[in-house]
């Protein structure tokens, strides 16, 4: 059930291929210029401007080049992609082949995440129907771009959400974060020119091209542009997917949610940031709280730590133990986080472990180590008044990695 402030998406009015269709009449440079000029920032949170990404992938050299959705959607609290992927794939696709012929890719890839596998049988019939209708393969639509797609089934691992360690999974290999640079747009699949997009961006693609990059320009804020899906969970009276532009407050959200009498909000999923009900008034967009989509809704009864042990044992189960500070800062944190609980930490305890957390930000590999620690500093930062420390410390180690 999707549920919008205006009971229709944008995506409920657009037509299957006829973005694709007004793309393929445009030269490449027109189709990365119109990116441009709507705005677009990617939709997984990392919000790099899309053009930008097409156009150095263009640009790149390499034998062949390749275009990958990103549909492994981990994130707790996250379901907007499910939602896109069940009811409005043609766009995604049509949005994957529009990437394609701006970047020169020939080849598409739809990472699927391993919990949507009821989905794929769906999205095999749909593809086998566009090579029919000349929506994929060769000479689409007419035009010189060959191009096809194939779908790979995730194996289930939260860290594969990161685009180089997604491409590790799809060579085969474990799913582990690579160094960066060179990054995927000059060194990707099997060290070829990639382009990495997450499901949503690549629908909203195919709208722009089909409403006009000034229908998407218009809507957000000046460094957000456009409208933005929104998964919304938790304790509130209205869950479900909701369209909102950019900009939008987190109080007018919750009004619209039914959530109005909210303790705190979890922006961005489990790596995201723990926001208090005394900064309800801040904007979610790239210029102050950015989101992959994820809006976790807690009531005034929830307790603060029992949200932060419930978000680090997720860490703690999913980190792919490539690297130390993320490996073993997890489990330190929880830790911590429990003798918080118990009342058994003391205030040097404490200031070692939020030295540890922000070592954590700086040191881990990629985004689970680096973000995995804002949940313990939102906490203890902005929630002191929910627990006590000890005043004994004598029989307390210090708190670093390997201790």
């Amino acid at each position: 059930m999707i549920n919008t402030p205006t009971n229709q998406l944008s995506f409920s009015d657009a037509s299957c291929g006829t973005g694709l269709k007004n793309a393929l009449a445009m030269p490449r440079a027109k189709v990365i210029s119109t990116v441009s000029d709507s705005g677009i920032r990617g939709r997984g949170g990392a919000g790099f401007p899309v053009s930008v990404k097409w156009n150095l992938c263009g640009l790149a050299k390499g034998d062949k080049k390749f275009v990958v959705c990103n549909a492994d959607e981990g994130e707790p609290g996250t379901f907007k992609d499910r939602v896109l992927l069940d009811d409005f794939a043609a766009l995604v696709f049509d949005g994957m082949t529009i990437a394609a012929y701006a970047a020169g890719a020939s080849e598409g890839i739809l990472y699927l995440r391993a919990e949507y596998a009821y989905l794929r049988d769906g999205l095999e019939e749909m593809l086998r129907m566009r090579r029919k209708e000349g929506l994929l393969g060769e000479n689409i639509l007419g035009s010189k771009l060959n191009f096809d797609i194939q779908i790979f089934m995730g194996g289930g691992a939260y860290v594969c959400g990161e685009e180089t360690a997604l491409i590790e999974s799809l060579e085969g290999n474990r799913g582990e974060p690579r160094n960066r640079p060179p990054f995927p747009i000059d060194m990707g699949y099997f060290n070829q020119p990639t382009v990495v997009n997450n499901v949503e961006t690549l629908a909203w693609v195919s709208c722009i091209f089909e409403k006009g990059a000034a229908w998407f320009k218009d809507q957000g804020t000046e460094g957000s542009a456009g409208p933005k899906l929104f998964s919304v969970s938790g304790d509130c009276q209205k869950g479900g997917v909701y369209e909102f532009p950019m900009g939008i407050t987190i109080a007018e959200l919750l009004t619209q949610v039914g959530g109005d009498d909210a303790k705190c909000v979890q922006i961005g999923g489990a790596s995201g940031r723990l926001v208090p009900s005394s900064e309800f008034n801040r904007r979610i967009c790239f210029e102050d709280v950015a989101t992959g989509g994820s809006i976790i809704v807690f009531g005034q009864n929830r307790k603060a730590l029992d949200i932060a042990e419930n978000f680090l044992e997720f860490f703690e189960e999913e980190s792919c133990g490539q690297c130390t500070p993320c490996r073993d800062g997890n489990e330190k944190l929880l830790k911590g986080i429990r003798m918080l609980k118990d009342g058994t930490c003391s205030m040097q305890r404490l200031l070692s472990l939020k030295d540890l957390a922000e070592t954590m930000q700086l040191a881990s590999r990629c985004g689970l180590g680096q973000s995995s620690p804002n949940i313990f500093l939102d906490v203890i930062n902005q929630y002191d008044n929910e627990f006590e420390l000890t005043s004994d410390a004598n029989s307390e180690p210090e708190c670093r990695i390997g201790a």
